[in-house]
């Protein structure tokens, strides 16, 4: 549908039309200007995070069937409140500390280093495939604590679970994902058991201690609330950051200004992050469910009510004179809040900035020609990465 392809221009009018928007395709009401954004990310205690990501497809039977195979489908961060959120969300921060991303940082260069290696003699190369799937996908393979050759099949088996919950699958494609999944989980259900009695200095050892607390053998319900948030990690640790690689190449390429700019002022690489950032969130937004009634925006909200929470728009909520419309590393940076804000902040956010920060570096250094090799660049048809679908380069 055209909303999802490109949302913009729906959010510019939203912006613009006094109240909340209400928007069919969504069935929520769409919060598009950025304070009401923050107000509504700031009150989680009026907004709840239950159904934060509601599937756009539901399983059917036989793949159901299947699904009841596996080791999870509890409640994960994303989706929790209050302490439930809190006691999710603490092995986390932990985990992602900025001491635990500086400390990663010396294995993201060189994986960067080593992927951009592979192609630089070819001339060209589709970048998502090459280079913005696999980077991200190794990093939170490693952060998690997987073995390098578990990584590729754990990051499968999360793509599937996006793919059976938001794509179009026929019964056997959905039996199929499904399966998938399953592995995934049985195989993080071993991760799970091996290190309650083998700690190590990971976010999965830190997923254990906090959400299973002692140290005898973990139970049915410890190791599925496990397993549902290190698969929802995995997924979320991947798709953001690769969607983000995707576009602030597009951006900084379709207007060649802006590359041969931040080639000669390599110190804007930092603002060339945040500003592809904004420019395009590379998640959309979430929604939120009203848990009272409550005025927002100047529309009056009923208890059960549901608002999409856009992160994107309120990139571009700002004075026309600062032109919010226009990709421009040059600029005063405009503040962000793409990787959300209060409770429910992205904890990632400093790791996905910095494989960004570092593939900058690298693309600067070793490919100072980059170009587009086409000019029509399509965005995957969902809300829950904005990221190209395929970007072909050349230099």
């Amino acid at each position: 549908m055209d909303l999802y392809r490109d949302p913009y221009p729906i959010y510019a009018e939203a912006r613009r039309t006094r109240g909340l928007t209400f928007v069919p395709e969504l069935d929520a009401w769409l919060v598009s200007r950025r304070e009401d954004v923050r107000e509504v990310l700031g009150k989680p205690e009026l907004f709840s995070s239950a159904g934060a990501l509601r599937p756009d497809r539901l399983p059917g039977k036989a793949a159901l069937s299947e699904l009841v195979k596996g080791v999870g489908g509890v409640q994960a961060v994303l989706s929790a409140d209050g302490e439930a959120h809190r006691r999710l969300r603490r092995p986390l921060t932990r985990g992602l500390s900025p001491a635990r991303v500086a400390a990663v940082l010396p294995y993201v260069t060189e994986r960067a280093e080593a992927l951009a290696a592979s192609f630089a003699g070819d001339g060209e190369v589709e970048w998502m495939a090459a280079y913005a799937g696999p980077l991200p996908a190794a990093v939170i393979g490693h952060v998690i604590g997987l073995d390098p050759a578990d990584t590729p099949g754990a990051i499968r088996g999360a793509q599937r679970a996006e793919e059976l919950l938001f794509t179009e699958l026929d019964e056997a494609g959905q039996v199929a994902a499904a399966k998938e999944i399953v592995a995934l989980q049985h195989l993080l259900d071993g991760y799970a058991r091996a290190r309650r009695r083998e700690p190590r200095d990971d976010v999965f050892t830190e997923m254990v201690r906090e959400l299973a607390p002692g140290s005898g053998d973990l139970t049915l319900d410890q190791r599925k609330e496990i397993v549902s948030n290190i698969q929802n990690l995995l997924l979320a640790g991947h798709l953001t950051t690769t969607a983000l690689l995707g576009t602030v190449v597009l951006h900084l390429l379709r207007d060649r200004r802006q590359w041969e700019l931040l080639r000669e002022r390599p110190e804007l690489v930092p603002v060339a992050v945040e500003e592809a950032a904004r420019f395009e969130a590379p998640v959309q937004g979430f929604r939120r469910t009203v848990t009272a009634g409550v005025t927002l925006g100047g529309t009056e909200l009923r208890k059960d009510d549901v608002v999409f929470v856009s992160y994107a728009s309120a990139g571009r909520d700002a004075d026309p004179g600062a032109r919010p419309d226009v990709f421009d590393i040059g600029r005063t940076p405009l503040r962000s809040l793409s990787f959300g804000h209060g409770p429910h902040g992205c904890p990632g956010s400093q790791l996905a900035k910095e494989q960004v920060r570092v593939t900058l570096e690298i693309l600067m250094r070793e490919f100072p020609g980059l170009r587009l090799a086409r000019a029509e660049v399509s965005m995957a048809p969902t809300l829950i990465h904005r990221s190209p679908e395929a970007l072909h380069l050349t230099w």
